[in-house]
C-alpha cells in the first residue's frame, strides 16, 4: 500500500499543476489575473497548466493574449461558462461549484470576491488562493475604514481619520465621507454585505495574491492577513520568459502621432472603463486641456459622444495639438513612448502601476472604488503624483462632488509639465520603473514570488495525500 501512494505521488509530480483562475466580471480585474496565468505557465512551462474560467463576454477581451502565450509554447487556456441568470452572487457560486467539481483543479486562484471559493477548494482538497487586484496600501486602509465606518460614518459628517499603514505611532490620514467607496456608506452592497466572510475565506486560504511589487509597498508587507502572501507584480510588464502581450481592439495610430511630438511633452489623458463625469465636467475638462497649451492624447473610451465639446469647432481648434481618440488606446505602450510627459489618470490600480512601471509621473484626478484611497499613496507616500484639484469639494459620488472648473484644470496641467513643476515627481517615477523592472526581472523579488508559489502549490499538491487515480474523477 505504502509503495502504492508512493507511485502515486510521483505520477502526480509528472504532471503539470492544474490552476484554475476565477476573476470578477470587470476588466481591472480580469486582466491582471490573466496576465498572472501566462506568467506563473512561462515561469515553469513543463510543471504548470493555466486555465482561465470565464463568461463568454469576459472571454473576448483576453483571446488574443491566451493565444499568444499558447503560441510560446506555454499551456494557457480558457474555460467558458454562462453568466448566471440570477447574476452575482449565489448564481456565480453555483457554477464556480459545478464547474470545479467537474474538473478538480489542483490548485485555484479566485478573486478577492469570490469568498465562497475557498469553501469550494477545501471540500476538493486543495490550497485557495486569493488574489487581490489593488495594492496592500488600499487593502489596509480600506480595512481600517470598515472598523471605522460601523458608527460614525453619515452624509456631511466629520472626515474619517485611520491609521496611515506603515506610517509612526499615531500617524493618520484623513478620508472624507464623500470619498470613502460605496460599499462603506451603502448597506446594499455586494461587498458590505459580504465583507466579513471576504475577510474570513482570506485568513482560511493557503494565501494571498497581489498585484504589487515590493520596493512600492515594503512597509506595509507585514501587515496583510494571510497565511502567505506572493507579490507578483506589476504582472503587465513583460519579461524573457513571459514576453506577455495584450492583444485588445486598441487604436494604434495614435502611437504614430506621439512619435511627432518632443519627448516628455503630451499628456496622456485615460479615465479607465468607469468613468462618471456629468456632461458639464466633460466640457470643463476640454477646455482645461485646451487653455493649458501642451499637447495632449486624450482616450474616451466607451464614450462615443462628443455632443460635450465646447463648441462644433472645439476638436479642429486643437487638432495640431491635441489628439481625441473614440474608443481605446494601447496604454503600456502609450505610457512607455518618450513623448509621453504626464499621465492624466483616475488612479485605478493597473494605471497606477502602469504608470510607476513605466517612470511617467501622474496627475491624480480619483473618481470611485478605491481610487481616492489609491490617490494618497501616489502624491503623498510614493510621491510620483499631484492632485489635479485640492480647491473644492470631491466625491465618489455625482451628487457630493463640484465641478472641477476648466481653470483649476489648465492650471495643473501647465504647472506640472512647465518649469520643472513636476520634475520632482518625474524623477520619483523614474525610481520607481527601475525597481519595478528590478522586481520582475530574473531574481528579482516578483520573479521569486512567482516562482515560490508555483513550489509551494506543487509542495502542496504532493504532500496532500490524494490517490493519484481519484485526482480526476
Amino acid at each position: 500500500m505504502a509503495a502504492a501512494s508512493e507511485g502515486g505521488r510521483r505520477r502526480r509530480q509528472q504532471q503539470r499543476l492544474r490552476v484554475f483562475f476565477l476573476p470578477f466580471f470587470a476588466r481591472g480585474h480580469l486582466i491582471p489575473m490573466t496576465d498572472l496565468a501566462c506568467h506563473m505557465a512561462a515561469a515553469r512551462p513543463a510543471n504548470v497548466e493555466a486555465t482561465m474560467v470565464v463568461t463568454p463576454a469576459n472571454a473576448a477581451p483576453i483571446a488574443a493574449t491566451v493565444a499568444r502565450a499558447a503560441a510560446s509554447g506555454h499551456a494557457v487556456r480558457v474555460l467558458r461558462y454562462p453568466f448566471p441568470d440570477v447574476g452575482l452572487g449565489p448564481g456565480v457560486e453555483t457554477a464556480h461549484e459545478s464547474l470545479l467539481l467537474e474538473h478538480r483543479p489542483d490548485a485555484v486562484v479566485a478573486d478577492v470576491a469570490f469568498w465562497w471559493a475557498t469553501g469550494i477548494a477545501a471540500d476538493l482538497g486543495v490550497p485557495r488562493l486569493t488574489f487581490h487586484p489593488v495594492g496592500i496600501f488600499p487593502q489596509l486602509v480600506l480595512n481600517s475604514l470598515v472598523a471605522a465606518c460601523s458608527s460614525i460614518v453619515y452624509p456631511g459628517g466629520p472626515p474619517l481619520q485611520v491609521p496611515l499603514p506603515g506610517g509612526k505611532d499615531h500617524e493618520q490620514i484623513a478620508i472624507p465621507v464623500a470619498e470613502l467607496p460605496d460599499f462603506l456608506v451603502r448597506d446594499d452592497d455586494h461587498l458590505a454585505a459580504n465583507w466579513g466572510r471576504i475577510k474570513a475565506s482570506q485568513l482560511a486560504g493557503f494565501g494571498v495574491v497581489v498585484n504589487t511589487f515590493a520596493d512600492l509597498e515594503r512597509p506595509y508587507h507585514a501587515d496583510l492577513d494571510a497565511r502567505r502572501a506572493y507579490l507578483v507584480g506589476p504582472v503587465s510588464i513583460p519579461t524573457p520568459d513571459s514576453p506577455v502581450h495584450r492583444g485588445s481592439d486598441a487604436d494604434v495610430d495614435c502611437l504614430a502621432w506621439l512619435s511627432a511630438k518632443p519627448a516628455e511633452s503630451v499628456v496622456y489623458v485615460c479615465f479607465g472603463s468607469w468613468p462618471s463625469f456629468s456632461t458639464r465636467q466633460l466640457r470643463e475638462l476640454a477646455l482645461g486641456l485646451e487653455t493649458s497649451n501642451h499637447p495632449f492624447l486624450w482616450v474616451l473610451g466607451q464614450c462615443q459622444d462628443s455632443s460635450f465639446f465646447p463648441d462644433q469647432d472645439w476638436e479642429e481648434r486643437v487638432s495640431g495639438r491635441g489628439m481625441v481618440l473614440r474608443g481605446w488606446a494601447p496604454q503600456l505602450e502609450v505610457l512607455a513612448h518618450p513623448s509621453v510627459g504626464a499621465f492624466l489618470t483616475h488612479c485605478g490600480w493597473n494605471s497606477v502601476l502602469e504608470a510607476a512601471s513605466a517612470g511617467v509621473p501622474v496627475l491624480t484626478w480619483p473618481l470611485v472604488f478605491e481610487q481616492f484611497i489609491n490617490e494618497r499613496l501616489v502624491a503623498d507616500v510614493a510621491s510620483f503624483g499631484s492632485r489635479v484639484w485640492g480647491g473644492g469639494k470631491r466625491g465618489v459620488r455625482e451628487e457630493d462632488a463640484e465641478t472641477v472648473p476648466a481653470e483649476a484644470i489648465a492650471r495643473a496641467v501647465a504647472g506640472f509639465m512647465e518649469d520643472g513643476g513636476g520634475e520632482r515627481r518625474r524623477e520619483k517615477a523614474r525610481e520607481l520603473a527601475l525597481r519595478a523592472s528590478a522586481a520582475v526581472g530574473e531574481n528579482g523579488s516578483s520573479w521569486r514570488d512567482i516562482r515560490r508559489l508555483i513550489d509551494d502549490l506543487m509542495e502542496a499538491r504532493a504532500s496532500s495525500g490524494v490517490p493519484c487515480d481519484q485526482e480526476r474523477q
